[in-house]
């Protein structure tokens, strides 16, 4: 009696486990994003939740939950029940932050399951007005002829800003020093002012300083050029072959949470992402969509990782 019992409770558990995914959702869902309001991510956020929680059938709310460089919040979606109903959304620094963080509170591929891609943003290499060169190879040389002598700020150690400037400085072999800030609006305020010579911004974030006279752009780091800037050619264009950074932007579940529920976040994100409205706002802003399928979202992220590893690594780039 005992072992029939057992056999109908799990034939049962299995037949309402799939019944209870395709009623998902039935409440609204928590979007977790680990930075403050105002930032890119946040912005992305906000760009697509009041329609994807219309193509879900309920709303999808944003909880901003900042620190530990976006670790923090990626470890609530990480530790949370996998019924779909927390979800997060992080930038390249889900690839980048491994590699900069002693002891992770999660881990990377074993406690996510991506499910799917939102944007892309570029960023742009400025400088202000004090500092002589007019294009990327006058500033080449003059970094080359002073080894140390020019500095560059950062949103903070182990931000985009700062890790689109190093591959720079990889890929060009050159030697400039890093200045962190708590920010990208302190660091392109000291940026103008000449404090430091140089910084790389999100897009949107330079564009304003850029068309007032207040900073110069040198390049774009994306593979072509941008619609906000379109007279500003791309680093590779400009004079460094090789050099291609792109802040990606990226969605996932806790691990274990059912296919079904994977997909049906998936496909109404990118059924989001399709639609006009959503392309019209994103370009406005500097975002570019970009909507991907579960496996491509794993793909990236699992070829990312140790590509941001191999440059920390051989740069000595720390989070500090």
């Amino acid at each position: 009696m005992h072992r029939r019992t057992l056999f109908a409770l799990l034939a049962a558990a299995a037949c309402t486990a799939p019944a209870w995914a395709q009623s998902y959702p039935e409440r609204p869902v928590r979007l977790i994003v680990p930075y403050a309001p105002g930032g890119s991510a946040d912005i992305v956020a906000r760009l697509v939740n009041d329609a994807w929680g219309q193509a879900l059938g309920r709303p999808v709310i944003i909880e901003n939950r900042a620190g530990a460089g976006g670790n923090l919040g990626v470890d609530v979606v990480a530790k949370a029940a996998p019924d779909g109903y927390t979800i997060g959304l992080q930038t390249v620094s889900l690839a980048i932050n491994p590699a900069l963080t002693p002891k992770m509170p999660y881990d990377t591929l074993k406690d996510l399951a991506p499910f799917g891609m939102v944007a892309t943003s570029q960023h742009v290499l400025v400088v202000n007005d004090k500092v002589p060169a007019r294009d990327l190879k006058e500033l080449i040389a003059l970094a080359k002829s002073r080894p140390g002598g020019l500095t560059y700020a950062s949103a903070g150690g182990g931000s985009t800003f700062h890790m689109a400037a190093e591959l720079f400085k990889a890929v060009g072999g050159l030697d400039i020093v890093h200045v962190p800030y708590r920010g990208g609006g302190p660091a392109l305020v000291d940026t103008i002012g000449g404090q430091v010579q140089m910084a790389f911004p999100v897009l949107s974030a330079a564009q304003g300083h850029v068309q007032a006279g207040k900073l110069r752009a040198l390049g774009v780091t994306g593979p072509q050029r941008s619609a906000l800037l379109p007279g500003v050619p791309t680093l590779a264009e400009a004079g460094l072959p090789g050099y291609a950074f792109e802040t990606w932007f990226m969605v996932f579940a806790p691990a274990g949470t059912p296919q079904p529920i994977v997909d049906k976040l998936n496909a109404s994100l990118n059924q989001v992402l399709a639609t006009e409205t959503v392309k019209a706002r994103m370009a406005k802003d500097g975002f570019d969509p970009l909507a991907a399928s579960p496996a491509e979202a794993r793909q990236r992220l699992a070829t990312e990782l140790p590509r941001w590893a191999r440059l920390i690594k051989e740069r000595g780039i720390t989070a500090e």
